[in-house]
């Protein structure tokens, strides 16, 4: 009786040990993954900075070509109607999506260059044109490092037991990676046909 006794006790030892081990795992790996998800929200947030600040230089950059180019209503419409889609939008992907369109109207406006020579010597139109370039190269280190803390959240709550532990406290994978549109992958058409007068 005395050994039966013994053998629950050290088997109630063992199962209360083993139930500690997998409750610490599982708050650490719990916490990690609070950590990992709320530095996406962080990236996002400079990524969402970024994205603002080019939404404010277009409207500075639009007027200077609007005195160049009357005749470029479509473009100009293109770009007042994609800069109030991304003002406008709620959700990352709502906001990818919305950049995406941007990125299209925005390229489509600097190639109007091309067409008129004297506004690429303006002065104001090259400052903002410099300014629009440091501010995409902002985006782009930016949504890097969004890209970045997204791939790390997705291995982290993929890996065993962090994948068990993940589904018992609602972690989900995270695809709203920022990824190239079909209109960035194109190839721009430049026109070197005598410009427009």
């Amino acid at each position: 009786m005395k050994i039966a006794l013994a053998v629950v006790g050290v088997v109630l030892v063992l199962v209360l040990l083993v139930a500690g081990l997998v409750g610490a795992s599982y708050v650490n790996s719990r916490n990690t993954m609070v950590a990992k998800n709320e530095a996406i929200k962080q990236d996002w947030s400079q990524v969402d900075v970024v994205m603002q600040r080019r939404a404010d230089l277009i409207p500075n950059l639009v007027a200077t070509v609007k005195g160049y180019s009357v005749h470029e209503e479509k473009v100009m419409d293109d770009i007042a109607s994609a800069r109030a889609n991304l003002l406008g939008a709620k959700t990352p992907a709502d906001k990818i999506a919305a950049n995406g369109q941007l990125d299209g109207a925005l390229g489509r406006l600097l190639l109007l260059t091309e067409n008129y020579p004297d506004l690429k010597a303006d002065k104001n139109f090259m400052a903002l044109q410099d300014e629009l370039a440091g501010t995409e190269n902002r985006i782009a280190v930016e949504r890097r490092r969004y890209n970045e803390a997204i791939q790390d959240y997705n291995t982290y709550i993929g890996q065993f037991p962090n994948s068990i532990y993940a589904g018992w406290a609602g972690f989900q994978r995270n695809n709203d990676y920022f990824a190239a549109t079909e209109a960035a992958r194109e190839v721009p058409k430049v026109d070197f046909s005598t410009p427009k007068q």
